[in-house]
């Protein structure tokens, strides 16, 4: 996974910011209809996003037995006969991660050693998600209780407040306090909440400040809110990233979440990192989606390049 161990925060680079907006609009509009692949590539670039997914459940009544099934699904998100016909059946393919409530770590780390020998992270949102409106010191309460429970991923959320008043001192101190709670080993995405922070320019302002801090990736939204991952969104934070890396040599994952929900556009997000950011992108070290029910699209489509027809529910089990 990256590491990034940040940098000193930069007030100048960040207040110097400037976006122009119709020109993101362009470039955004242009990847879903002018970037696709067909046929055995596209085969090819599913299966590459099924292995970058953060198959997740985030619901009040999550119980054990929806983490369990989640958990499964993780370990064996494509049909077995499926994958034999594509000549994958010994590629060792499973998503990226999954992602819980913290109560649900204990359910997840038995679930996933009882289904199976292969790894899947698990990743635990923290710090008062979604809102991240809890005191700082219960937030890294939250943070060490689910490292403790097992959980090898913490994603946290910013302060979408301070962000409007443009507090960041105030967020690069809390997202690196957080960075030190999650201590070596541990992967921190930081969620910016994009669709509450107004304007793009505080989009690539929070991008900036989360990694200075010492985030490991950076995150569109938990998807809870109005607005989740867009292309434009994405497009600023990935230059985000590329400017960031260009600067201080630390490479920075992106994980764009909520409303991605088909196999099209799983690989217009592969289609984005690959031109702003290059092949070193292409994995589920660096890259993410996250998602609930985009697996379920993917694992249709790979039906229907295997066989020529689409299958019904009951064709896709755990679907």
């Amino acid at each position: 996974m990256a590491y990034n161990p940040g940098i000193n925060l930069d007030l100048e680079w960040v207040q110097k910011t400037a976006i122009n907006l119709p020109a993101v609009n362009r470039r955004a509009a242009t990847l879903p209809t002018k970037r696709t692949v067909k046929k055995a590539w596209q085969a090819a670039w599913l299966l590459r996003a099924v292995t970058c997914i953060d198959l997740t459940t985030l619901s009040g009544d999550d119980t054990f037995s929806n983490v369990q099934r989640l958990c499964y699904k993780a370990k064996h998100p494509i049909r077995d006969d499926l994958l034999e016909a594509m000549g994958m059946h010994d590629a060792g393919i499973t998503v990226g991660a999954v992602c819980v409530y913290p109560s649900r770590v204990p359910d997840a780390v038995k679930s996933l050693k009882d289904a199976g020998k292969s790894y899947v992270p698990i990743a635990s949102v923290a710090t008062g998600f979604p809102a991240g409106q809890t005191p700082l010191a219960t937030r890294i309460e939250e943070i060490k209780m689910a490292i403790e429970m097992g959980a090898t991923e913490i994603d946290i959320v910013i302060s979408r407040t301070k962000a409007l008043h443009g507090d960041w001192q105030e967020i690069y101190d809390e997202v690196s306090a957080c960075k030190k709670a999650c201590g070596e080993g541990v992967h921190m995405k930081t969620i910016l909440g994009t669709g509450d922070l107004g304007t793009l320019t505080n989009v690539y302002k929070a991008s900036l400040v989360a990694m200075m801090a010492g985030s490991d990736f950076i995150k569109t939204s938990t998807g809870k809110e109005g607005v989740n991952a867009t292309l434009p969104v994405g497009l600023v934070m990935v230059r985000a990233i590329r400017d960031y890396y260009h600067k201080t040599g630390y490479k920075v994952g992106f994980k764009p979440a909520g409303g991605i929900r088909s196999a099209k556009d799983a690989c217009t997000w592969l289609a984005l990192m690959k031109e702003e950011l290059g092949n070193d992108w292409l994995n589920n070290q660096l890259f993410r989606i996250g998602a609930s029910s985009l697996l379920t699209d993917i694992e249709r489509q790979l039906y229907h390049y295997v066989t020529g027809r689409y299958a019904a529910a009951h064709q896709l089990p755990m679907a």
